[in-house]
């Protein structure tokens, strides 16, 4: 395709109407040109193709496709290759459905277990996060099927998440919330990027032409497209001009012919509306080369098992397991006959069949009998189900108890309040532990929870969301068929008061303050010296590892490296074990966690069998970002180089002399300005000092530009112009049992953000804003 010369030949109505789509799911098509429809559609972790009624929460039908484990599962596995399968088969599915772009991977960071989205995405930690994104990235490419890397950036909650202002200092944004979307970028080169709905220091990213430009194609080489999430755009003009080509969804005029106006009026160069074609060209031409393919529908169910094994953690184990073939077991939770399997939003997959634990332990001779023991549609302790479940628990060698959070309590579009399991999980757990002394409780969840039980069990099997065959892998598990080895890829604390953002995450002010700084996960529970329930890394297997003759080589000239050590299985059953890299830096002149993950490597060991292993270092395994120079610099002095079995359990360690500068206030703070007693504490001041002064707040002006609907819907003006909207937005959900969580959705976004309900287009919207402005009233930005 000779874009230049197609792009000569089109009229300036063509080039704009390309620029958005030309409804839910399709690019716009120029029959004249050869341009066909091109389709998007939801991921990341199996195809959500809706062939008839469109929306993007999952709540109509899609055709039906493989459910693969979600990020929070599949980081788990610390296996980047089979995740790299996971990206091909779901490359493969695209093509047999004619989809051209996986809207995947969600590669933000876990900035609080509360996050509702949390299941989509990967880890608390920018490394792991960044190495996991970047497989799934190459491994659906590479069917010619592009990505859509998301949701750039700083979108850590969903309360306003179209409205909210997410205040980050640059090397906090640099160093945590940008460092894997740097990482996919630049090891993966997906071909969309899609912006987040909120802004970042007063700045929405869709029209943030520091974050689109300079950052991501300036100084990263980012080739693609810049892609709106759904409905996140602002101001049309202002994107373009930022460098976000395409706007999703469509069909609507209204932006276009923004456009078109402002390139007639000279507000626009025609040049920047060029640029942003000729960049959506790319992906037409890459959609041309595309071929139907079938797929084989079993070989990617049995795919989708392995990587939910790989990835399911084993928090404890005294000694239950692996289950026994001569014992007989009590199988209780509903969970067991109906798993949970995936979260809920945009990401919800129709899956092909879905694996029940309970008959996969029966098809492997596992002698056992069920009992539900809870409702799953009732929040309720229901004592009937619970004794029921406790007579046959009685009798039996063991108890199973299958138990987690239901969809209810963790979703696309509504944050958690609390981190607990629902009552009715709890107490049966508790039941279970008074009529039998072994009790092992497997957890299905997409995200933290507390376990009060903990000490009052005998195993705890981390299942988290295995996709469409968890059922299956859990009993390939329990029964010792595979070997757990799975590693947590987030911390779990011992309550919601100890995590980083406890005081500033999801209230009712937009400004969101990250005054946490860099101190998120496990880096803030090693810098302030708090006990967790679980750490960053850990996980249990059914045999044992040892690590010995690590040795650290590092070249200051060439600034690259690397670690070896020996690995050995120490146990008597095969096993996978994944070992981590942290790098430290005790004696420092700036702010800066205690150990950082840098490396690692998941290697498979037969009993008895000793392999040697490699790790990679390079300038950024040391480098902070420092503000004063816009640059990655190395801080001169010794490094603690660790190989670890997780961030608490370090196995060998090595102290190096890394040449770099001597760092004069080069991060505004040091170590001692922050110290309260024997712990730091971080606080809006400390956070203005970065800043250099004011914060990048909402101002009063634009803080009534941006009111929410709840508080629109309060006015009686208000009420008459906009309620109708809102009754036709909630048609869909009455009577469902995501009624109540979409109505508090839909009351905390912008009024601009009805348009992603179907409710009412831009042109209608703009009219009754002004309206609303007639009486002193105002809604919306722009």
């Amino acid at each position: 395709m000779d874009k230049k010369n197609l792009l000569s030949q089109m009229t300036l109505e063509e080039k704009a109407s390309l620029c958005s789509g030309a409804d839910f799911w399709h690019m716009k098509e120029i029959k004249r040109f050869g341009l066909p429809s091109v389709m998007m559609t939801d991921g990341p972790h199996g195809l959500r193709k809706q062939a008839e009624k469109s929306d993007h929460l999952g709540l109509n039908g899609s055709v039906p496709a493989t459910c693969f484990p979600p990020a929070v599962t599949t980081a788990s596995s610390w296996n980047t290759g089979k995740l790299e399968q996971v990206g091909r088969a779901i490359g493969e599915e695209a093509r047999k459905e004619e989809v051209t772009v996986v809207l995947g991977p969600g590669a933000n960071m876990k900035r609080s277990p509360l996050c509702g989205r949390n299941f989509e995405y990967f880890s608390e930690d920018p490394y792991l996060s960044g190495e996991m994104a970047a497989a799934w990235i190459n491994g659906l490419q590479s069917e010619n099927v592009g990505a859509s890397l998301k949701h750039f950036a700083g979108n850590n909650q969903e309360k306003a998440r179209l409205a909210e202002n997410s205040v980050i200092d640059e090397r906090t944004l640099r160093e945590i919330y940008l460092t894997a979307f740097e990482k996919a970028v630049k090891q993966a080169q997906p071909w969309t990027v899609m912006c987040s709905y909120n802004r970042i220091n007063n700045v929405y990213s869709c029209e943030n032409q520091w974050l689109l430009t300079n950052v991501l194609r300036d100084e990263w080489g980012f080739e693609g497209s810049g892609v709106t999430d759904w409905g996140a755009m602002n101001c049309r003009t202002k994107a373009l001009k930022a460098g976000l080509e395409l706007e999703m969804p469509g069909p609507d005029g209204y932006n276009d012919n923004m456009i078109i106006n402002a390139v007639r009026e000279g507000q626009l160069d025609e040049a920047v509306l060029d640029r942003a074609v000729e960049r959506l060209l790319e992906i037409y031409e890459k959609a041309l080369k595309n071929r139907k393919k079938e797929y084989d529908a079993e070989a990617h169910h049995r795919l989708g098992r392995e990587m939910a094994a790989e990835s399911a953690v084993l928090l404890k184990n005294e000694d239950v397991l692996p289950l026994s073939l001569k014992k007989r077991y009590a199988v209780v939770g509903a969970f067991a006959q109906h798993p949970r399997y995936q979260g809920a939003g945009s990401s919800k997959i129709n899956p092909h069949r879905i694996d029940s634990p309970l008959e996969e332990l029966k098809k492997m001779g596992i002698s056992c009998e069920y009992a539900p023991g809870y409702d799953l549609e009732k929040d309720i302790v229901d004592e009937t189900l619970i004794q029921g479940a406790k007579e046959i628990a009685k009798e039996k060698d063991g108890v199973i108890v299958f138990a987690g959070l239901p969809d209810s309590y963790e979703s696309e579009g509504f944050d958690r309040i609390h981190l607990d399991m629902p009552e009715s999980h709890n107490a049966l757990i508790r039941a279970m532990t008074e009529v039998n002394k072994n009790v092992i409780v497997v957890l299905m969840c997409g995200s933290v929870v507390l376990m009060p039980w903990r000490d009052r069990v005998q195993g705890i099997l981390l299942a988290y969301l295995g996709g469409e065959a968890a059922g299956g892998a859990c009993a390939d598990l329990l029964t010792g068929r595979k070997n757990p080895s799975g590693k947590l890829a987030e911390t779990f604390p011992l309550r919601l008061e100890d995590t980083p953002c406890y005081e500033n995450f999801a209230s009712e002010e937009l400004d969101v303050l990250y005054c946490e700084n860099l101190f998120v996960g496990y880096r803030y529970y090693d810098w302030s010296n708090k006990e967790v329930a679980y750490p960053f890394g850990y996980g249990l297997s059914y045999t044992e590892f040892e690590y010995s003759d690590m040795e650290v080589r590092w070249d200051d000239r060439q600034e690259s490296g690397q670690v070896t050590l020996n690995v050995k299985n120490t146990g008597d059953c095969s096993g996978s074990e994944v070992v981590q890299l942290y790098i430290g830096k005790r004696e420092t002149e700036i702010l800066r966690a205690p150990k950082e993950l840098k490396g690692f490597v998941k290697v498979v060991l037969e009993p008895g069998e000793e392999k040697h292993v490699t790790m990679i270092l390079d300038k950024r395994s040391f480098a902070f970002y420092d503000t004063s120079s816009s640059d990655w610099v190395i801080e001169d002095g010794v490094y603690q180089v660790c190989a670890a079995a997780s961030s608490r359990d370090i196995r060998c360690e090595q102290e190096i002399s890394v040449s770099g500068v001597k760092v004069c206030n080069a991060f505004m703070l040091k170590p001692e300005d922050i110290r309260e007693g024997e712990t730091y504490r971080f606080t809006r001041g400390h956070l203005e000092a970065l800043f250099g002064g004011n914060l990048p707040l909402i101002s009063d002006e634009k803080r009534s530009l941006t009111a929410r609907i709840k508080k629109v819907l309060e006015d009686k003006k208000g009420m008459e112009l906009f309620g109708d909207i809102i009754q036709k937005s909630m048609e869909p959900f009455k009577g469902t049992d995501k009624e109540e969580a979409m109505l508090t959705m839909i009351y905390d976004l912008p009024l601009r953000g009805l348009v992603m309900f179907g409710a009412t287009d831009y042109a209608d919207i703009a009219d009754r804003v002004e309206e609303w402005k007639k009486v002193g009233k105002e809604g919306v930005d722009n």
